[in-house]
């Protein structure tokens, strides 16, 4: 059963995240938020005590859905390729890759070097999908490839999602496909 408090925080964080989409991370109040949660400004301090805090929280929803994504498909995969392509895809869930989730983890991750709580997470969400592509890669490819294949491979999926939040267009299916065929290339 889940608890009011529980829910009120994932309408608030779903919020902030249309919120943010539509005004940009660094212009967005308080009060639009709350305007877009149907809430007040007030009720929002109550959950969460500040904006920085509200953002913290709503990008530890999204890395939430990250690591759901990663742990079903993984949980299917079989083999080292199979839970290399897992890992890439999960990525590119269709829960996660909307547009204005994509818009708001670019500017999020823009913004992590001027806060102390979202560094840490860029930090934590970067350290934990190198750590997982390493340990599949050293079954794919030369040990002397891991690095330099595992920097290409979270370039393209950050160029992706820099994409997909510039464009303003994001269609999962077609992402998951298109790093299908970039994988191939990459690990033979």
């Amino acid at each position: 059963m889940s608890r009011i408090r529980d829910i009120r925080n994932e309408e608030l964080t779903a919020a902030a995240i249309r919120a943010v989409h539509r005004h940009g991370y660094a212009q967005v109040t308080m009060n639009d938020i709350a305007l877009e949660a149907k809430a007040s400004a007030a009720s929002i301090n109550y959950y969460f005590g500040s904006k920085e805090k509200l953002m913290e929280a709503t990008m530890r929803r999204l890395l939430g859905l990250l690591r759901s994504a990663t742990v079903e498909r993984l949980c299917a995969a079989q083999t080292a390729r199979a839970r290399l392509e897992a890992l890439v895809e999960a990525n590119f869930d269709d829960r996660l890759f909307v547009p204005a989730q994509c818009s708001l983890w670019v500017q999020f991750w823009s913004n992590a070097p001027y806060s102390a709580p979202l560094a840490r997470l860029q930090r934590i969400n970067r350290g934990r999908v190198q750590s997982h592509l390493q340990a599949e890669l050293r079954q794919l490819v030369a040990a002397s490839e891991v690095s330099s294949v595992t920097a290409t491979l979270q370039a393209y999926m950050d160029g992706v999602w820099l994409e997909a939040a510039q464009s303003g267009a994001c269609d999962a299916e077609a992402a998951r496909r298109e790093a299908a065929l970039m994988l191939r290339r990459l690990v033979v």
